[in-house]
């Protein structure tokens, strides 16, 4: 079960009403993914709380890679 592909996605985006978010989306690779938007203060603070992810899911096994 562990050599599976998943993935891990951090998006820091503004919506319409101009709220700042942070989208997760995880799953395995060609299968329908997860979704979850936290809405945060401020895109500092959206960022800092990416980057903390990052960190966790990377000691995990995830490989950051570039799109």
């Amino acid at each position: 079960m562990r050599n599976m592909n998943r993935f891990y996605r951090l998006t820091v985006t503004r919506d319409l009403l101009g709220q700042t978010l942070l989208i997760r989306e995880w799953g395995r690779v060609g299968v329908y993914a997860r979704r979850r938007s936290d809405e945060k203060t401020g895109l500092a603070e959206a960022v800092r709380d990416a980057a903390a992810l990052a960190a966790r899911k990377m000691k995990r096994g995830y490989v950051p890679v570039a799109e």
